[in-house]
């Protein structure tokens, strides 16, 4: 087999050349052949410097994630970096794209490092709950100085070649066109400076203050994170004054225990549920696809805005349409307000904001939709609206353009039934807010064209979003596993926990907030039946007295003026009258273990009933719905693969204890030992 790594002599200058596409990934044959052309390079007397180069897009991205979980292929990424580094002779790295990961770590190990400004140097792996094993955390701190190393390794984020050249990490910028020849000619003018800068001989300074000060900063982003300690604890030991061998020795030691931890095993699994997802079981990959030029949106409300911010980010003109003249102007003008508030934080241009408003047509006529190639509706959650408007979008919307409904329960087969063209018809369920969160569930119809769905699934990668494939049932995937966790969660506080047990047990286990901080900041007013002398539940003694979450500043807490929560004597008195209405046994003593067990575990079993039903393709999509919508923790891998981590016969025992019936599923994977798929 034809080895990806090539060598080439200009001269006295050998240059190394990876061709490994799609991204030069690090697998076992671009090691084997790095390691012999640095060997080749270093045995040749007329050799006097090398250069390492990559064909294609971009420098090693990184390693090669199909190697995953398979048996280990000599040389280890490790060997090759030290190899690079113990040469005798001067090697430059040509950088262009991406050097991340392992390809920043093979840059590291390089005497020099030259770059294109549009390159991007990084160590991500944090983001797998790793570290960079082959050295990274300790020469990068030699080369780059603490703050940059604390950065790029507990952070995960790249940085710019101009700014990895004011740090140090790049000896020059180059020619974006002519990075070959450029680093051909820095490799002759360095080849006989002695002594070669090699890192490991550098002395990395320290610096507690800035160590502190970037814990402090970062303290609510590394939340129940182990992998940025540890990064962290890292880089201070290169600067401790310890050997760099010692450094490298903590550095392994480090990575094997974050390896071997359930942390990494769950974020490794999510890395791989997110490409998964955006596959369809019986749609072809070279299905052809509907064309969408143009976008058309009714309501421009919270939603409908934060929808439309979504196509006009990406470039696609939208056409929204409002009943109202005041709601229009008042949507159109939160739109822009957001993009300026963007702006004023340096993520975006002005002339970018004025761009994106331009390509926006705020209407009243649904007329004004006719030649729009995907229309999607984010009107009030009634089905009678729904069906009556998708009627009329039927005979407005030119044929062959798509059909989209944001609703988050309601049934799409019943809403395509209202139109001659229901294979034309999904669900395109956004999360608040629309133009942050990165969920989209796409809701497939028992009729929707195999091409209008790969066709929205594609769009909804052009728009930055991670969209799963659900099937029609109440709530889809994501809410109708919440409702169960509701439904407990209101019991427990009648049989005597409080909303704020509840919920910190909620955000110890890693969730944002609890379900009843959720419910403030969604509305306990949502959904209710708005009569006052109705009290049916707690939801509704709250209601009835205006306690409907931060918007009134009172829900089930109480809140200052700037949204702030303080536990409600007033709430206590509603749930305790309510309690006694009810005729409810006294409150009792309820442990923490408890409401893990009555708010998860039915979670658990609930999407395990999706998976049984064939609502959702896998397992995984079910976790990537809930990471990315929900504010699962990441490193808990979502609720199915918490499951299986913490075992399916504890989740089967404890909904037996607490009065459920657990799935079959669950119970078959439990007794088997095998797994939810």
């Amino acid at each position: 087999m034809t080895s990806p790594i090539r060598t080439e002599r200009h001269g006295e200058i050998l240059v190394i050349s990876s061709n490994n596409p799609p991204v030069n990934a690090l697998g076992a044959a671009v090691r084997q052949g790095l390691e012999a052309a640095i060997k080749e390079g270093v045995n040749d007397a007329s050799i006097e410097a090398m250069v390492i180069r990559c064909d294609g897009k971009t420098f090693f991205a990184g390693a090669d994630i199909t190697e995953f979980g398979k048996p280990f292929v000599e040389p280890g990424l490790p060997t090759v970096v030290d190899m690079i580094e113990a040469s005798d002779k001067p090697v430059v790295a040509a950088i262009h794209g991406t050097a991340l990961g392992g390809g920043c770590e093979v840059a590291l190990g390089c005497h020099y490092r030259v770059a294109v400004p549009s390159a991007k140097l990084g160590t991500p792996e944090v983001k797998l709950g790793l570290l960079p094993g082959a050295g990274g955390t300790q020469r990068l701190p030699r080369i780059a100085g603490v703050q940059l190393a604390l950065e790029l390794t507990a952070k995960g984020d790249p940085i710019s070649a101009k700014k990895a050249l004011d740090a140090g990490l790049v000896d020059k910028l180059v020619g974006e066109d002519s990075l070959e020849a450029d680093a051909i000619a820095f490799a002759r003018e360095i080849k006989a400076k002695r002594p070669i800068p090699r890192a490991s001989q550098k002395t990395a300074t320290a610096d507690p203050a800035a160590v502190e000060a970037f814990k402090k900063e970062n303290a609510r982003r590394f939340r129940g994170f182990d992998a940025p300690a540890a990064n962290i604890a890292c880089i201070e030991k290169a600067t401790d004054g310890s050997s760099f061998e010692d450094g490298i020795a903590f550095e392994r030691q480090q990575f094997m225990k974050l390896m071997m931890g359930t942390q990494s095993a769950a974020q490794r699994h999510l890395f791989f549920a997110e490409r998964q997802a955006a596959k369809i079981d019986d749609v072809a990959a070279d299905v052809k696809l509907r064309d969408i030029r143009k976008v058309g949106i009714i309501g421009a409300g919270t939603m409908g805005g934060g929808i439309a911010m979504n196509f006009l980010s990406a470039g696609i003109p939208v056409t929204i349409v409002e009943m109202q003249a005041d709601a229009l102007e008042r949507g159109t003008g939160i739109i822009r307000k957001n993009y300026e508030a963007t702006a004023a934080k340096g993520r975006m241009k002005p002339e970018q904001v004025e761009q994106a408003m331009g390509a926006l047509t705020p209407t009243l006529k649904l007329e004004d939709l006719a030649d729009c190639d995907l229309v999607i509706e984010a009107v009030y959650e009634n089905m009678d609206v729904k069906k009556e408007l998708f009627g009329k979008l039927d005979a407005i919307v030119k044929p062959g353009a798509i059909l989209a409904s944001n609703t988050s329960y309601l049934d799409i087969d019943e809403i395509a039934a209202s139109t001659k063209r229901p294979e034309d018809v999904l669900g395109m369920h956004f999360f608040s807010p629309a133009n942050v969160m990165k969920l989209l569930e796409v809701v497939r119809g028992e009729k929707t064209a195999l091409d209008v769905l790969a066709t929205v699934m594609a769009l909804a990668k052009k728009i930055r979003k991670v969209a799963v494939v659900a099937g029609v049932t109440y709530g889809f995937i994501g809410n109708r596993m919440l409702m169960p966790r509701q439904v407990e969660a209101m019991k427990l506080l009648m049989e005597g926990a409080t909303p704020e047990q509840v919920d910190k047990v909620h955000v110890a286990f890693g969730m944002p907030m609890g379900p009843f901080q959720m419910s403030d900041l969604a509305g306990v007013d949502i959904g209710w039946h708005r009569d006052p002398t109705r009290i049916e539940s707690i939801r509704d003694a709250l209601a009835a007295e205006n306690r409907w979450g931060q918007k009134t500043k009172a829900g089930f807490y109480d809140y200052d003026d700037k949204r702030n929560p303080s536990p409600s004597p007033r709430v206590a008195e509603i749930i305790e009258d309510f309690r006694q209405k009810s005729g409810a046994p006294a409150p009792r003593q309820i442990s923490d273990e408890e409401i893990v067990e009555r708010t998860l575990y039915p979670l658990v079993n609930e999407g395990a009933l999706i998976l049984e039903e064939g609502k959702a393709q896998r397992a995984s999509d079910v976790d990537v719905v809930w990471i990315y919508g929900y504010g699962w923790p990441v490193y808990r891998g979502g609720p199915m693969f918490w499951a299986q981590s913490e075992g399916l016969g504890k989740i089967v025992d404890g909904l037996e204890k607490h009065g459920f019936t657990p799935a079959k599923s669950l119970q078959d994977a439990a007794a088997s030992g095998g797994k939810l798929k």
